[in-house]
């Protein structure tokens, strides 16, 4: 049974390798992932295995049984423990290459002249225990492609920030409330890029036409049920005053009871004080933006497909188990975060490219199964 199961092995991984960085195997002895790893003949090895640890969701025990029966490593799960910390910074290399080799966007909107469009977000993933520590993720998707752009990988207690990518001219930000603020909305705009973000009602002061504070509370009563609206405003940024825009859609009476059990519910949860005007504003979707090629129900149907973003954290941690960390310490902590994002990455690419591996066109599902099914060969 285990000879037939390795059987395709060779075959399965030339199509792995033919997916990774040039230079690859040259970085892991450069970035230490060998240092000291004489149960590994090489870098093809090492990441075998690797791949079946984080793709898997098996033990260390489990792993090293499978890289024994596969003729891959002969090892202890101590070993490989120390083989998984030593490779963080290899993998973090690998994924960063593949992000950089992204297939170019195949969703455009025609209004924004083929700007990329750029959805950003974070999550705390928490180490296992009573007293943990946690970790966060700061990620940036293109929604063209679904394909991750950028990976930053920080302690928990560094923050929510637009500050914290990468921004080139032309491209569109996308972010929810939590980025809402001016220190993060000006380094997108001295980039040279455009930013939609949802709005809340005390981080991001900005004024109105005649330079007064501009109060959303005092604009919002004016939409009818599902109607849009849109306000001129500006937001101080490093060179003077930039003109925005505010846009709102008044939620129906259904949306609006949902949102606000939804609050009711959290506060409750949070032990947080009651604000009536927060529960009045949970009844309107309202965003900021410096597009103007746009109007505002176009913008926001565009701020919708943010959610994409919400997707791939749930498919992340659904079915790369990436919720909570199997590490204690901060160096496994990382090397376990960069490996799974490093299958995600990997998993993204082999998507893109899956009609290569078949003349038939799979479905979607034959796609994820198949290529599931390489990273566990």
């Amino acid at each position: 049974m285990v000879a037939e199961e390795y059987k395709n092995v060779s075959e399965d991984w030339s199509k792995i390798v033919k997916l990774l960085p040039d230079g690859w195997k040259d970085q892991a002895r450069t970035l230490g992932a060998l240092k000291f790893g004489r149960q590994f003949s090489g870098p093809d090895n090492l990441l075998r295995v690797l791949l079946m640890y984080f793709s898997d969701g098996c033990s260390m025990r489990e792993t090293v049984a499978r890289a024994r029966a596969g003729n891959l490593a002969d090892l202890s799960d101590v070993a490989l423990l120390k083989r998984v910390n030593k490779s963080g910074e290899w993998l973090r290399w690998m994924s960063e290459r593949l992000i950089q080799e992204a297939p170019v966007p195949v969703m455009k909107c025609s209004a924004l002249d083929g700007r990329r469009i750029l959805a950003v977000d974070g999550s705390v993933i928490r180490e296992p225990g009573a007293i943990t520590s946690s970790w966060r993720l700061h990620y940036a998707m293109d929604i063209g492609t679904l394909a991750c752009q950028e990976i930053q990988i920080t302690r928990g207690k560094v923050g929510e920030s637009l500050t914290r990518f990468g921004v080139q001219k032309g491209d569109v930000i996308v972010a929810d409330r939590g980025f809402a603020n001016r220190r993060g909305i000006t380094h997108v705009l001295d980039q040279g890029g455009d930013v939609l973000v949802r709005m809340n009602l005390t981080s991001l002061p900005l004024q109105d036409d005649e330079g007064n504070p501009f109060v959303q509370l005092a604009h919002l009563p004016s939409l009818q049920m599902g109607q849009t609206g849109e306000w001129p405003a500006t937001i101080q940024g490093t060179k003077g005053r930039v003109a925005v825009r505010v846009c709102a859609y008044r939620k129906s009476e259904e949306q609006r009871i949902e949102s606000e059990r939804k609050y009711r519910q959290y506060i409750n949860k949070k032990q947080q004080k009651f604000h009536a005007e927060t529960l009045e504003a949970t009844g309107y979707v309202v965003v900021v933006t410096s597009l103007d090629s746009l109007d505002a129900e176009a913008i926001l149907a565009l701020y919708r497909h943010r959610w994409q973003i919400e997707l791939a954290f749930k498919r992340m941690k659904s079915l790369l188990g990436l919720g909570h960390l199997k590490k204690k310490d901060a160096e496994g902590a990382k090397a376990w975060l960069q490996g799974k994002l490093f299958v995600s990455c990997l998993i993204e690419r082999l998507i893109a490219l899956g009609d290569h591996f078949s003349p038939l066109a799979p479905t979607l599902h034959e796609e994820q199964s198949y290529e599931t099914s390489l990273l566990l060969a």
